[in-house]
């Protein structure tokens, strides 16, 4: 039996099965996530990481999809605790490797150039000027306190092997300086999907996945809408949410 701690419940991931550990006290997993989670490429077996990686939902996704160990990385010790339980409480105690650490400098620990895939949902927003989020836990998921967006691509392109691929989700808003930083270390953007909450609405997140020392070349995916003109989830997400082990073709 996995232990919760004061104010934790154990929500349904609904796919596969899949349990998790929350709580109203820190960041809980949201729409990037689940999509980061189907839109990257993965290896069939090897290593991955995830970078950000919080609770771990992102490793528990991409569990379903391959058969390689997969990492997580998270500087808060309260998030990566969780993180660690979750992948208990799912019996993947054996693939899925939590680690408390610094995204700038795992690479010192793991070692450069040992993943096939990277993953990173980071946080999306600069660190404000005068009073910040009371609580800490948001604040670090929100805003660029532990590292910033070169930080993470930096680090991104030290773990990643050559012809490797790195995954990201971000503010659409973010996309010039993702694609310059990706060239900067070496890092080829080669698919990118934007996603829009409602159709005639402009991208309120894209998705961006390149590959380490690649050709240049990027190929623009079909824009994903969030929400369908009920105001319900598009059948894509519903896929995703409530169809099981039902495939998700992002690519």
């Amino acid at each position: 039996m996995v232990p919760l701690r004061q104010t934790e419940r154990i929500d349904d991931l609904l796919t596969y099965d899949l349990k998790i550990i929350q709580s109203e006290e820190v960041f809980s997993f949201s729409l990037d996530a689940v999509l980061l989670g189907r839109f990257c490429s993965l290896p069939p077996k090897g290593r991955v990481i995830d970078l950000c990686t919080g609770n771990g939902v992102v490793p528990l996704l991409l569990s379903t999809r391959t058969r390689a160990d997969i990492w997580g990385v998270e500087i808060q010790e309260r998030l990566a605790d969780m993180a660690v339980r979750n992948a208990l409480l799912n019996d993947l105690g054996d693939r899925l490797h939590m680690i408390q650490g610094d995204l700038k400098t795992i690479h010192e620990t793991l070692g450069h150039g040992k993943f096939d895939a990277v993953t990173v949902n980071p946080p999306y927003l600069p660190v404000p000027n005068g009073e910040q989020n009371v609580n800490e836990h948001f604040a670090a998921a929100r805003h660029e306190i532990y590292c910033n967006l070169e930080d993470v691509i930096s680090a991104c392109a030290k773990l990643v092997k050559a012809g490797g691929k790195v995954a990201m989700v971000h503010r659409a808003t973010r996309l010039v300086d993702i694609i310059c930083l990706m060239r900067k270390y070496r890092l080829e953007p080669k698919r990118i999907r934007y996603v829009h909450a409602r159709a005639g609405e402009e991208a309120m997140m894209v998705l961006i996945e390149g590959m380490k020392d690649g050709k240049p070349e990027i190929r623009t995916l079909p824009p994903l809408i969030v929400y369908d003109e009920n105001q319900e989830y598009c059948k894509e997400l519903k896929e995703i949410y409530y169809g099981g082990r039902a495939s998700l073709e992002f690519s």
